[in-house]
């Protein structure tokens, strides 16, 4: 039947009229062959016949379409065909059974023998197993273990992926992380009150592989206010000290103690500290890097604009949490001024965070401009007080007797 059709194919269509012609009135035609190699003969005589690369673009796709509907192989097929017969002329037929197989290597039994090592060791690595095997081969002399002795490492963990080892071995799933219950995860939502503070560490360098100072940064969420002192070293006999003195440097009632996944913070020597002081603990959540965007913009804005990345040797820590005491603190929240986003909410619920200048003050006077703001405050603090300190010297003339404290203090850090 096949063969019939052809014959008649090549006796009635000769030309691309006739071809036009023979696809309006065949909608249906179309071969059934036999096998791939008839079809690629047969395609081969069509584009030969036809000389399809004398057509121009029009004619050539008048033929394609034929050899789509004769055929029922996908555009792109046809166009791949036709690329093949237009470089070598003819159409090849690939014969899978001449492809090279390579020798399977490891046997069922080495597998078996794998899943056994691992189950009784706990899973090692892969460098501990092919250890073993080398031990059991050279050194105890196991011919079971010759071809496991000579596996590469890589090939370890490609077997430990058949299925036929997870059928035997009892480990083959990831470690999971230890969860850490000190903390809960999730953002501050302060609800414009202050007290909800952020808080991340700074590292000023290190040289011939000691660390040297370190600053504990705190932010409160609403006012921006900013706490800043300098430890020797992040450990519970430094550390506990340094977040008593930075917590009653705040004006204000702490409530929430936010911090990134640090063990530094995220333990329960800090856990219980702040428990003490009934203030709740919170930690970032996984994959949301805005969590402790506030304290992190600080770090560099304030602390790496002021301390710089220098290495500062550990030493000078007291001193300089002494100036951060009397100057650079009372700099930052009453004489710094920080803009304040408006939070502007579309109707498809995507916050977009809009800056003004109106909104740009102190944290000092955006305390003050929340609504009963003395019920946020300690005894030990109120806006009279502060606003007698804010009043003692002007803006520019605070910020140069902290300038020159600072190049003071440089110039003792400098000398060693």
């Amino acid at each position: 039947m096949v063969m019939n059709k052809l014959i008649m194919m090549k006796d009635n269509v000769k030309t691309l009229a006739d071809l036009n012609d023979f696809m309006k009135g065949n909608d249906d035609l179309g071969f059934n062959f036999t096998c791939k190699k008839d079809s690629y003969e047969w395609i081969e005589s069509v584009l030969g016949r036809f000389d399809y690369f004398s057509f121009g673009k029009k004619q050539k796709g008048v033929l394609k379409k034929y050899l789509i509907k004769m055929t029922d192989y996908t555009d792109r097929h046809i166009k791949r065909l036709i690329k093949q017969y237009g470089q070598f002329g003819n159409l090849s037929v690939k014969d899978v059974r001449t492809r090279h197989k390579f020798d399977r290597r490891y046997t069922d039994e080495d597998l078996n023998l794998l899943a056994k090592t691992d189950n009784l060791h706990n899973r090692l690595n892969g460098m501990a197993v092919k250890k073993i095997f080398e031990t059991e081969y050279l050194f105890y002399h196991k011919l079971e273990y010759k071809r496991l002795s000579e596996i590469s490492v890589s090939h370890i963990y490609n077997l430990r992926q058949t299925v036929m080892y997870q059928k035997k071995a009892l480990f083959f799933t990831k470690t999971k992380p230890r969860k850490c219950n000190i903390g809960e995860r999730r953002a501050p939502v302060p609800d414009g009150k202050p007290g909800y503070i952020r808080v991340d560490t700074v590292h000023q360098g290190d040289t011939d592989k000691e660390k040297g100072v370190y600053y504990i940064n705190a932010v409160d969420e609403v006012t921006q206010w900013e706490i800043v002192v300098s430890v020797e070293k992040i450990s519970e006999a430094y550390l506990i000290p340094a977040l008593e003195e930075l917590l009653a440097q705040f004006p204000f009632v702490i409530i929430e103690f936010h911090s990134d996944n640090g063990s530094e913070y995220i333990n329960q020597t800090i856990a219980t500290l702040l428990n003490k002081l009934l203030i709740e603990l919170t930690k970032s959540r996984p994959r949301r890097s805005n969590d402790n965007a506030l304290v992190e913009s600080k770090n560099g804005a304030v602390i790496r604009k002021w301390m710089g990345y220098t290495y500062i040797h550990k030493k000078h820590a007291d001193r300089i949490n002494l100036f951060y005491k009397d100057h650079f603190n009372i700099y930052l929240n009453f004489y710094r001024p920080s803009i304040f986003p408006e939070i502007h909410v579309s109707r498809k619920f995507k916050e977009t965070k809009v800056y003004k200048y109106d909104n740009t003050m102190t944290p000092f006077v955006k305390l003050k401009s929340i609504p009963n703001c003395e019920n946020y405050l300690k005894e030990s603090f109120s806006i009279v007080d502060m606003e007698k300190l804010v009043k003692h010297h002007s803006v520019n003339e605070f910020t140069e007797r902290m300038v020159n404290a600072q190049n003071r203090l440089f110039d003792v850090i400098s000398l060693k």
